[in-house]
């Protein structure tokens, strides 16, 4: 596989609905802490805008915070609402379009302190409110879309597993789908905020940061109306959040969630899970075929085939902010590698 052919699926344009990206590449979210009080800085912009100006297509930003008190236990996380916190996403806005990127929030509730049978119904309209506030201003603030974080065991997806969802309310329930109400009603209110034409994604995910067995749908045909209850709801977009993307979702097929998702809710979907990481994507172009070389070039055969649209690329791109502008210029010798040392700064 030359180098033109292995990369050109990834720097194809893509659009959905209103949105319009130069490329396939989106910046996954990742938690950083670089926020004091919540706030994001002139440094948190330059950290997005270096993205945005290597040809990242698409950036979606670290977890913030909605308005709530049990949204966050993290100082440093950066908030979605409050007069500073906002004007600080704007300056970052601003600093990504002027390079030519596209950026959503990812909208987040970490969970509840206790457990979700803890919140009464009134609880529950006040949260989902926030989610809707939330949406609005990032409407406001200019935008291209928002993301739900309904995955990794926070609290949306608190509610959608048994594990973690003890109600026998309307809330609750023995079956994924009654579990599912509070992330339709958070869906359908941010809808309502932002109109028909703005962009909603919402990432889920099978595993648990507490089990990474986990899974909510054991087969495709539990998958398929939890899906298309989210869809139905207003989401345009899914996160499919996976650890490896070459492992096949259910048995009896190669497809892997973000593949299942698009062909169960015709959907556009993104598939994440150890995509580029320089052991990866380097031994496509300096070593034999083999190992991580075969799973690299399964993607982007996948990714031709249409199985998804879009490829979420993470701890690579903390380490190396001109890792999309370095592939699609054959520049992988000099890909700077992931380390954990990275964690300590916004590069």
């Amino acid at each position: 596989m030359s180098h033109s052919s292995s990369v050109q699926a990834l720097f194809k344009p893509f659009s959905a609905g209103s949105l319009e990206l130069a490329n396939r590449i989106v910046m996954a979210p990742m938690t950083r802490q670089f926020s004091p009080e919540g706030v994001p800085g002139s440094n948190v912009a330059d950290y997005y805008r270096r993205r945005a100006a290597n040809g990242v297509g698409l950036i979606i930003t670290e977890g913030t915070i909605i308005d709530h008190p049990d949204a966050s236990n993290l100082d440093h996380v950066p908030h979605f609402y409050g007069e500073a916190a906002l004007n600080g996403w704007a300056t970052v806005v601003a600093a990504v379009h002027k390079a030519g990127g596209k950026i959503f929030p990812q909208i987040w509730h970490m969970g509840a302190k206790g457990h979700v049978g803890d919140y009464s119904e009134s609880d529950i309209a006040g949260i989902v409110q926030a989610f809707a506030q939330a949406a609005s201003a990032a409407k406001e603030l200019g935008f291209d879309g928002i993301e739900l974080h309904g995955a990794h065991g926070y609290l949306i997806d608190q509610f959608f597993w048994e594990q973690t969802n003890p109600r026998t309310d309307s809330y609750g329930g023995s079956d994924l789908l009654s579990r599912s109400r509070f992330a339709v009603e958070v869906i359908e209110a941010c809808r309502r905020a932002v109109g028909p034409d703005f962009p909603i994604g919402f990432r889920f995910s099978q595993w648990k940061i507490t089990d990474y067995s986990v899974k909510l749908a054991a087969t495709p045909e539990q998958l398929e109306p939890f899906l298309k209850l989210l869809a139905d709801a207003g989401v345009d977009i899914f996160h499919c959040s996976t650890r490896r993307f070459w492992e096949p979702e259910f048995e009896g097929s190669g497809l892997n969630l973000a593949g299942w998702t698009k062909k169960l809710t015709g959907k556009p979907a993104i598939t994440v899970g150890s995509v580029g990481l320089d052991s990866d994507l380097t031994a496509l172009f300096t070593e034999g075929k083999g190992g991580n070389v075969d799973k690299i070039e399964g993607l982007i055969e996948r990714l031709e085939s249409g199985e998804f649209d879009l490829v979420a690329v993470g701890r690579a791109l903390l380490s190396d902010p001109e890792w999309a502008s370095k592939v699609r210029e054959g520049r992988t010798g000099e890909l700077t590698p992931f380390t954990p040392e990275v964690l300590g700064k916004l590069y």
